[in-house]
């Protein structure tokens, strides 16, 4: 298999609906990011996909992820072949949210049922959420890419060596555009407090090194490891963390202090002007 060709900055993006969050996404392939990913836990219908899709020219969109716990296989794959005959090539269907005492197997045979239906969802077409080391080499067999969250620099080295050369490697990074530490810390704090309750990523976290106490605390080291704060280079030195350890994109996830809904526009910008050329 091909390994995916994605560009070295994603962005992340809570889906919405309207024109102006279609304007917003166009803005962003405008901007050049390589792949414009819809976060999967406030997708609200999977029609919203083929919206941003649509809307946009070039880019590459994925779900980011979309859980196989809401979404029924058949109609994930009916949507990936409506969007693939408009728009060969540039839709990306991650796949993840596995609950329950087996996500593993839960996540295997979901697969299963995508490879045995038509129309068909390739596994060159297929993105899964990892963070475990069996969950990685799921994705290094039946699909194109791997995608962590909440993770650190030497978890992506390690994860690409797990994965090796032929899987791509997408690693979602917390940003906060705030130099002052105890903003950035708190604005971070406020969006891992829901993360951190769910036992894979604390899982994961501990696995990294962390302490129950860090992560049941959302320790100060915590934050600093997984979270992108500071100025602009600040920022742009984690990235570079990330792709010199193996990752093939990193995918920015902005958190910012505007009202709920609203579209951190400015970040957006600043950091394409900081980390595209």
């Amino acid at each position: 298999m091909t390994r995916l060709q994605l560009g070295p900055i994603g962005v992340s993006v809570i889906p919405g609906e309207g024109n102006a969050f279609l304007d917003a996404t166009a803005e962003l392939a405008d901007l050049g990011y390589g792949t414009i990913w819809l976060a999967g836990g406030q997708l609200q219908r999977l029609q919203q996909l083929a919206d941003v899709v649509d809307t946009t020219r070039t880019v590459q969109v994925g779900s980011g992820i979309i859980s196989v716990d809401r979404f029924d296989r058949a109609a994930v794959a009916a949507l990936y072949a409506e969007i693939d005959a408009r728009h060969p090539g540039r839709f990306l269907v991650g796949l993840g949210g596995a609950h329950g005492p087996r996500p593993l197997r839960t996540l295997a045979g979901y697969l299963d049922g995508l490879d045995s239906m038509a129309p068909m969802v390739p596994a060159a077409a297929r993105v899964l959420a990892a963070l475990g080391p069996r969950m990685l080499e799921l994705a290094r067999d039946r699909a194109a890419g791997a995608y962590p969250f909440l993770v650190t620099p030497g978890y992506t080295a390690q994860a690409r060596s797990l994965l090796g050369d032929d899987t791509a490697l997408v690693v979602g990074q917390f940003v906060v555009v705030e130099p002052d530490p105890q903003r950035a810390r708190e604005l971070a704090r406020g969006r891992l407090r829901f993360l951190t309750t769910a036992g894979g990523y604390a899982a994961n976290l501990r696995r990294m090194g962390f302490s129950d106490e860090e992560v049941a605390q959302l320790a100060d080291r915590l934050i600093d490891a997984v979270v992108a704060w500071g100025d602009l280079d600040r920022i742009a030195e984690r990235v570079e963390q990330h792709l010199a350890a193996g990752a093939d994109q990193v995918v920015l996830s902005v958190l910012s202090a505007g009202p709920p809904g609203s579209l951190p526009l400015q970040q957006w910008r600043q950091l394409a002007k900081a980390l595209i050329s």
